[in-house]
């Protein structure tokens, strides 16, 4: 099957947990699966961690597991929110549910709230101390680690532009060139980026996304993310698979247009 190089990461979540629904996710073109840790149990990741794995060695593909912690959130009538007098970035749910991953063998960690570097090597320290050497990806999802987004690339495996927080740290209309920004200090780094949060957030109800969504797939592909995700789109959404083949088309297509024209840069 032809892939894309850009990936697509999709959150599994009630609305896909299904199994033939995994594997029809696994089928197409998810790349990377998100387990968000701000809700489910044990019980519920562990399962979703197993059928994913079983489905890729059944389709010979490689799925990585992509462990997002939930630093300090707390639940509200409508999701949940950054605790406003939070101190530290890591709590003791985190760590408990990174001692949880770790022996699933999750491939890559996600650490939300991160403020600074120290952030990032408190995280691996604790990941060094159990034993393991998984990657760190950051979690720019405040006004604080955009300002120290230098120390925390250099410091961090990867970095996840998370959208939605940051969209209630700083001013909207500055998200898309914060966007930019964070991808060109990746790319210089040699360090891979994800663009994430509603990036197809219509798909949650609808069958095909907005020609605004199918817009801002593709320039973050055209910016240069290494990765997209989905989050409420598969987790919640009524069409989880539907929305994973649309943004494998939207990535592909994005990446035709990058190589047409740096073989010809003048048309």
């Amino acid at each position: 099957m032809d892939y894309s190089r850009a990936q697509v990461v999709a959150t599994i979540g009630p609305a896909s947990k299904e199994k033939e629904i995994i594997k029809q996710m696994v089928a197409h073109h998810m790349d990377i699966v998100r387990l968000n840790f701000s809700w489910g149990s044990y019980d519920e990741h562990e399962y979703y961690i197993k059928t994913v794995r079983e489905y890729a060695k059944e389709l010979n593909r490689r799925i990585p597991i992509l462990q997002d912690l939930s630093g300090p959130r707390t639940k509200t009538e409508s999701g949940h929110e950054i605790d406003p007098n939070a101190i530290k970035a890591v709590t003791e749910k985190d760590l408990k549910d990174l001692e949880f991953g770790l022996k699933q063998n999750v491939d890559y960690i996600a650490m939300s709230y991160v403020g600074n570097k120290n952030d990032v090597l408190e995280i691996k320290h604790h990941i060094k101390e159990a034993g393991y050497k998984t990657p760190v990806i950051a979690k720019i999802e405040r006004k604080v680690a955009v300002e120290k987004v230098d120390e925390i690339i250099d410091a961090a495996d990867g970095i996840m532009i998370a959208r939605g927080d940051l969209g209630n740290e700083v001013p909207l209309e500055q998200i898309p060139f914060i966007q930019n920004m964070i991808i060109r200090k990746c790319k210089a780094a040699v360090k891979p980026v994800i663009t994430a949060t509603q990036m197809m957030f219509s798909m949650k109800e609808s069958p095909t996304p907005t020609r605004a969504e199918v817009t801002d797939v593709a320039f973050a592909i055209i910016s240069g993310s290494d990765a997209v995700m989905l989050s409420d789109e598969t987790a919640n959404g009524k069409y989880p698979v539907e929305a994973i083949i649309m943004m494998e088309k939207i990535i592909k297509e994005a990446e035709k247009y990058l190589i047409i024209n740096y073989l010809n840069p003048l048309k």
